[in-house]
């Protein structure tokens, strides 16, 4: 096993105080958003080997397994991090597999240069996603019934949204969706920000179930973000409880720490929330326009203790063990690479004290004993 040095990303919308409260350290007063765990060439872990991407490199097979090297190449194809949101991330949508290989072609061919601010694809692969609450844990996920989020802008008694309100009556239901989605992102820049300040000033006035757009048209003025919001499903996780986003959801996560994991891609298309580039025609092409339950995920529990969070993607699998005594030992040893992340308490992994936030690589085939007293979370792919 080896024990991971990882890197903490400084985004503007971190929280302070979440992840050095997590690992028993002084907060810096700066933003700490993410603390990756893998071999993102981001920003790679380190290992008394090297970086993760560098000890992957040396040997594949060996670290990966043959089974996880032929199914998805010779690289880790997931990502393991720990999110702490201070305040709302953008709002968002990832491609599926296809859609993300045709888009990174096309740009490609166009020669975007990788780094252009409006550059949407990154890479050629999709980007489900899975977060885990560590605490309460608020956000947005797939878009409301039409009906009821034609009620909830119509409540707001503002005269400029009763147009967005009578296209969420006609149907079908997808067509109205995107006709709303698609007038919000291209009104007139100063008419969007006045209707966004008179729905934002009715949000605060009202509160309770407006209370989250409310904070949201604080971090984010005039943003036409704040009115696509409106037409999502707000969650509140409890610790435990997660969700999983699959392709074309759009969603955005919005206050609290948990533990997310997710295919190793960059590839974003954002609707909002965000000084960053919105490509609307390509963000419509991806977006599907269903209404969708958000579907709160809770771990379903197996004979040995682990508890697993059952998704329907293979690039990734993440479950939990809940020690609850420290003589027990539990064997984890698998055919296929792990990341095991302590969240709670401690855990001996190997010869590895790991408490919150510290966690080990665990190379394919690799001697995994843990016992201990906390809670521990592993990150494994399905080959």
């Amino acid at each position: 096993m080896d024990r991971l040095d990882n890197t903490i990303r400084p985004y503007a919308w971190g929280s302070p105080t979440a992840i050095p409260q997590l690992l028993g350290v002084e907060p810096t007063g700066e933003p700490q958003a993410e603390m990756w765990m893998g071999a993102h060439p981001g920003a790679p872990s380190r290992t008394e080997r090297g970086t993760l991407v560098e000890v992957i490199d040396a040997d594949p097979e060996r670290e990966l397994g043959p089974a996880a090297v032929a199914r998805f190449g010779p690289r880790l194809p997931f990502l393991l991090k720990i999110l702490a949101a201070g305040a709302p991330l953008s709002l968002q949508v990832h491609p599926d597999l296809e859609q993300a290989k045709e888009g990174y072609a096309d740009e490609e061919r166009r020669g975007i240069p990788a780094d252009a601010p409006h550059r949407n694809y990154k890479d050629a692969n999709h980007k489900p996603e899975l977060i885990c609450a560590l605490t309460e844990f608020d956000g947005l996920c797939g878009f409301r019934p039409p009906l009821e989020a034609a009620g909830l802008l119509d409540d707001l008694g503002v005269d400029s949204l009763k147009p967005y309100v009578d296209l969420l009556h006609a149907h079908p239901e997808d067509a109205a969706l995107r006709e709303v989605l698609t007038a919000i992102l291209t009104a007139d820049p100063e008419e969007m920000s006045r209707t966004v300040a008179e729905a934002a000033a009715a949000c605060t006035r009202l509160g309770g179930a407006y209370a989250p757009y409310a904070d949201i048209a604080h971090h984010y003025p005039g943003d036409p973000g704040v009115l696509a919001a409106m037409l999502l499903n707000h969650v509140r996780l409890q610790p435990g409880e997660a969700l999983y986003l699959g392709a074309g959801v759009p969603h955005a996560y919005l206050n609290g720490l948990g533990v997310e994991i997710m295919a190793n891609s960059d590839n974003v298309l954002r609707c909002g929330l965000t000084p960053k580039h919105v490509d609307v025609p390509e963000l419509l092409r991806i977006v599907r326009f269903r209404p969708s339950d958000p579907g709160v995920l809770r771990p379903e529990a197996s004979p040995d203790g682990e508890e697993v969070y059952e998704t329907p993607i293979d690039e990734f699998r993440l479950s939990r063990y809940v020690l609850p005594e420290a003589g027990t030992a539990h064997d984890l040893t698998r055919p296929t690479p792990q990341i095991l992340l302590c969240t709670a308490g401690t855990v001996r992994a190997g010869e590895h004290d790991l408490t919150p936030g510290r966690s080990v690589f665990v190379p394919a085939g690799e001697k995994a004993q843990v016992s201990g007293t906390g809670t521990l979370f592993r990150a494994t792919v399905v080959a």
